[in-house]
C-alpha cells in the first residue's frame, strides 16, 4: 500500500491552537511526522527587553495563561538573584501557594481534556467542576482566575489574609477526596486503561536521549524535578515527594499528573497551615547590575528556564525563553511511529501541549549548520529577495 501524506491543522476542529501536522501513513500506520509549529509568534521576548522590570512581569504571564504565574516567577526569581536580594520568607510561601494552586488547576484541565478526547465526557465535567475550586481560591488571593499578578521584584505584591487562608484550608478536604478518587479511577477505569495502556511508550533512554521534562519524562522513570533538585521558594522546607512511573507511556503520564495533584495539595496545606509572619516584599533597586543568569523552575508541563541578561539599567538586554512543550515536542514525533492514526489525539495531548509559548523563530545556516539571529530589516531584505513580485 502506498504512503499517504495526512494534513493535520494548523486549522482544524481539534485542534485549539495553530500547529501543522504532516503526518504520512502506510495505512493505519504512522511512518513518521513532520511537525511546524511557527504559526503563533507574538514577539514576547522582544517586547519584554523594552519595558523595565514592574512592567515586564504582567507581560510574561501572558505568554502562557496557564503557566502565568511559572513565567513571572521564574523571571522574577532571576532578576533577584542578580540584584543579590531574598524575599522574605511569608514571600516565598505565598509563591509556592499560588505556584502549586496553578499546578493543580493545570493538571484538572488536562485531565478533563485527556478524557474528553476519549469520549469520556463524565469525567470531564468532573474534573473542571473541582478545578472551579481552585481557580475560586486563586480569584480570592489575587483577585485573578488566570493571571495572578502576584509577584513583585522583592516579594508579592499582596498579602494573605486570615479569612483567605481558612477559606483556601475549608476547600481541601474535598478537594483531597476528589482527587484520591481519580487517583483510582486511572488505575482501574476500563475507558481509560484501553485507551491510554501501551500507547505513545517512550522508555527511559528515549525520554533522556529526546531531552523530554516534567511529567512526560517522570512516567519514563527518570526521577527529576527542578523543585527538588534546584529547589527554590519553599519546596525544600514542605513535606511532598517527586512522582515516577515506569509505564513510559499515555497511562504513565496520566498516573503521574494526578498522583501530582496528591502532592500539591500536600505543599498548599503546609504553607498555609505554617505561613510565617512579616513583611511580603523587600525594597528592590530600580537597575540590575550586568549580569546574566539561567532561571529554572519546574512549571506544570514541566522544566521552563529564562535565560536573562541585564546591562546596569532597569531592563533587560536579552531573555531567552525555553518551555516544557518545546523540549518535550521531539518526544511526541518519536511516540507517532508506529502507532495507529486514532491514537494521535491522546499522544499528542499527553505533553499537555501549549503552542502559544512555543513557536520561536529559528535560523540554521545550511552549509555551516549554524543557528543564528537576525535583525527585522535583514529578514525583511531576505524575504523580498526571495520574493520580488510582493516587493
Amino acid at each position: 500500500m502506498p504512503e499517504v501524506v495526512i494534513p493535520i491543522g494548523p486549522h482544524h476542529p481539534a485542534l485549539k491552537e495553530p500547529v501543522n501536522f504532516r503526518i504520512i501513513a502506510d495505512g493505519e500506520k504512522i511512518v513518521r511526522l513532520e511537525l511546524d509549529l511557527s504559526y503563533n509568534h507574538r514577539g514576547v521576548e522582544k517586547a519584554a527587553e523594552q519595558r523595565d522590570f514592574i512592567r515586564v512581569l504582567p507581560l510574561l504571564e501572558r505568554v502562557c495563561g496557564i503557566c502565568s504565574h511559572s513565567h513571572a516567577t521564574a523571571f522574577a526569581k532571576g532578576i533577584e538573584e542578580i540584584m543579590q536580594i531574598g524575599i522574605p520568607p511569608r514571600a516565598r510561601y505565598i509563591r509556592t501557594i499560588i505556584a502549586e494552586l496553578e499546578r493543580m488547576h493545570s493538571h484538572l484541565l488536562w485531565l478533563g481534556v485527556a478524557a474528553h478526547l476519549i469520549g469520556f465526557d463524565t469525567l470531564f465535567m468532573w474534573t473542571w467542576r473541582d478545578r472551579e475550586a481552585v481557580q475560586d481560591t486563586l480569584e480570592e488571593m489575587s483577585g485573578n482566575r488566570v493571571h495572578y499578578n502576584i509577584n513583585e521584584i522583592g516579594g508579592v505584591r499582596c498579602d494573605l489574609t486570615p479569612s483567605q487562608v481558612n477559606a483556601a484550608l475549608a476547600r481541601l478536604p474535598l478537594l483531597e477526596e476528589r482527587v484520591n478518587t481519580y487517583v483510582d479511577m486511572v488505575n482501574s477505569e476500563e475507558t481509560l486503561l484501553i485507551r491510554f495502556r501501551g500507547v505513545g511508550r517512550l522508555s527511559k533512554e528515549e525520554a533522556l536521549r529526546y531531552g523530554t521534562v516534567g511529567p512526560t519524562a517522570r512516567a519514563s522513570g527518570i526521577d527529576y524535578d527542578t523543585r527538588k533538585d534546584d529547589p527554590y521558594l519553599a519546596y525544600s522546607e514542605a513535606p511532598w515527594n517527586v512522582v515516577t512511573d515506569s509505564n513510559g507511556d499515555v497511562f504513565g503520564r496520566t498516573r503521574v499528573r494526578v498522583r501530582e495533584l496528591q502532592e500539591s495539595l500536600k505543599i498548599v496545606r503546609f504553607c498555609l497551615e505554617n505561613l510565617p509572619e512579616g513583611p511580603i516584599r523587600v525594597p528592590a533597586p530600580k537597575n540590575a547590575p550586568k549580569g546574566e543568569i539561567l532561571s529554572r523552575y519546574e512549571a506544570p508541563r514541566g522544566e521552563l528556564a529564562h535565560f536573562i541578561r541585564t546591562n546596569g539599567t532597569d531592563r533587560v538586554e536579552r531573555i531567552d525563553i525555553r518551555t516544557p512543550t518545546l523540549a518535550n515536542w521531539t518526544s511526541v514525533a518519536m511516540c507517532l511511529v508506529n502507532r495507529n492514526i486514532a491514537d494521535i489525539p491522546v499522544i499528542v495531548a499527553a505533553i499537555d501541549p501549549c503552542l502559544s509559548c512555543t513557536s520561536r523563530i529559528t535560523l540554521v545556516d545550511n552549509q555551516t549548520q549554524k543557528a543564528g539571529v537576525i535583525g527585522f530589516d535583514e529578514l525583511i531584505r531576505r524575504y523580498r529577495s526571495r520574493n520580488p513580485e510582493e516587493v
